[in-house]
């Protein structure tokens, strides 16, 4: 790894470029220059502030700035880099380092912007630095102080950031950062919880496209409001997205789900559990075939293992046991996108697909191989057909509800969708709504003749009604 890449990981940045301010932020705040203190705590090169100097007449520039502007940023070489851009403006060196200070924001907040006649305006890209990566690392263990004592159970540095943010009863700002923030689970649903409470979305701007130049992370800009009277209450706001194409669209955040944006599909798996749920386990491990030796031979794929596009084929002996539930086991999830309208993610036949009964698990288990599912009680091959054409039906019915927010975009591509990512929690989740081992005779009838036509709405409302609690 490069010393720049070293660097750029360590301190978690993304440099923002211009362009992205210019089309998008300050659109927003064009009309209103004078009547905030602009800052960003996390400036970088200043990209995010110093352009809004284009919009102030050249014998002013200086007075706006000494009173309008003011950058901070941990890292020596770029205060010094964001000091050369103002300069650039026409700022004065000394007046531009007056304003344009070396600090560690997250741990010393710069209270005295808070003593102005102006409110602040916080505009920034803060740090991407997730608390899992900083553990494993001993570079970033540093960092591990930030996230104790009232920081403890956030799970990411820009969630440090918006969290000081609402402490300092900061109420206006801007944020790049990461998607997860609006679509995570786990990840962010404490930071949702606790920030939302006291702060509305007004606008949001979701890309599916890359815009930073060394790091594929998904973001998105928010633009936040302080409520007058914090309050746990879902909030709406206009968003646009920005993959192939531009969609406007209107999100609904409720607190019930965290305020997890896209959650219908979250909302449906969790409401909708069958009574009598199939039991779902995942992947043909090397530890299981050796500890069930046998005589009985069965062709696989090697997950681990592939020859130029295509996964090495090998035959495998194992015990008549472990032989009998291989092949009556006759699905795997894809729960990555291929790019291609025949691959989505979902659920497919092993023999179709690959022309084998079953997937090896060789080496180590990843979740974007394709990874054989096994399913107790057995189900007939019948019965394994109509649970992947629900699956299916039921998954692309929620795709197109929510344009699969509900997944984790996996890579930008020039595909003719975004590829997404579908969890194997969620996978089980879906499948525990497959009501079978629940309905009589007449209901198999009904609800297979529904998969069978495919009537998706009809579905949902066979399956509301039947699993309602």
């Amino acid at each position: 790894m490069s010393k720049t890449n070293k660097v750029r990981r360590l301190y978690g940045e993304h440099l923002t470029p211009i362009e992205v301010f210019k089309e998008f932020i300050l659109p927003e705040i064009k009309n209103k220059v004078y009547d905030y203190i602009w800052v960003d705590l996390f400036a970088g090169k200043g990209n995010l502030i110093l352009p809004i100097l284009e919009l102030i007449h050249e014998k002013n520039r200086i007075d706006f700035f000494k009173k309008h502007i003011f950058l901070f940023d941990i890292q020596k070489e770029l205060v010094e880099q964001a000091i050369e851009n103002a300069i650039k403006y026409g700022i004065p060196r000394k007046i531009a380092e007056k304003n344009i200070i070396q600090r560690d924001t997250i741990k010393d907040y710069p209270n005295f912007l808070l003593d102005s006649d102006l409110p602040v305006y916080h505009i920034t890209n803060p740090p991407y630095l997730y608390l899992g990566y900083i553990v494993k690392h001993k570079e970033t263990q540093k960092y591990l102080e930030y996230f104790k004592g009232e920081n403890k159970r956030y799970q990411d540095l820009y969630q440090l950031a918006l969290i000081n943010d609402l402490r300092h009863g900061i109420k206006k700002m801007t944020y790049i950062i990461p998607s997860n923030f609006l679509f995570g689970f786990s990840v962010s649903n404490k930071i949702r919880d606790d920030f939302l409470k006291y702060y509305t979305i007004k606008k949001g701007i979701i890309f599916e496209k890359e815009i930073f130049e060394h790091t594929g992370t998904n973001v998105v800009i928010c633009f936040f409001d302080k409520k007058e009277i914090p309050k746990d209450e879902p909030i709406n706001f206009k968003g646009i997205k920005i993959n192939n194409e531009v969609q406007k669209r209107t999100y609904v955040l409720n607190p019930i789900s965290h305020y997890r944006a896209g959650s219908d599909f979250e909302e449906f798996v969790s409401n909708y559990r069958t009574e009598k749920p199939l039991k779902v386990t995942y992947y043909l491990t090397i530890e299981k075939i050796e500890k069930n030796k046998g005589k009985c031979k069965i062709e696989v794929i090697d997950a681990n293992k592939i020859r130029g596009k295509e996964y090495i084929k090998k035959e495998i002996y194992v015990n008549k046991n472990l032989y009998e539930k291989i092949k009556s086991n006759v699905l795997f999830v894809r729960t990555i996108d291929t790019g291609n309208m025949d691959g989505r993610a979902g659920l497919y036949k092993i023999k179709d697909v690959f022309e084998v009964d079953g997937i090896l698990v060789s080496k180590a288990k990843y979740r974007t191989h394709p990874i054989q599912i096994f399913i107790d009680p057995p189900l007939t091959i019948k019965e394994q057909n109509l649970l992947k054409d629900y699956f299916n039906l039921v998954l692309e019915y929620f795709r197109k509800e929510t344009d699969s927010e509900f997944m984790t975009t996996y890579k930008y591509s020039n595909s003719k969708y975004t590829r997404k990512y579908l969890g194997l929690t969620q996978v089980k989740k879906l499948i525990q709504t497959f009501p079978w081992l629940s309905l009589n005779q007449k209901e198999k009838s009904i609800f297979k003749n529904l998969i069978n036509t495919k009537n998706t709405d009809e579905i949902i409302s066979f399956i509301k009604m039947k699993n309602k609690k």
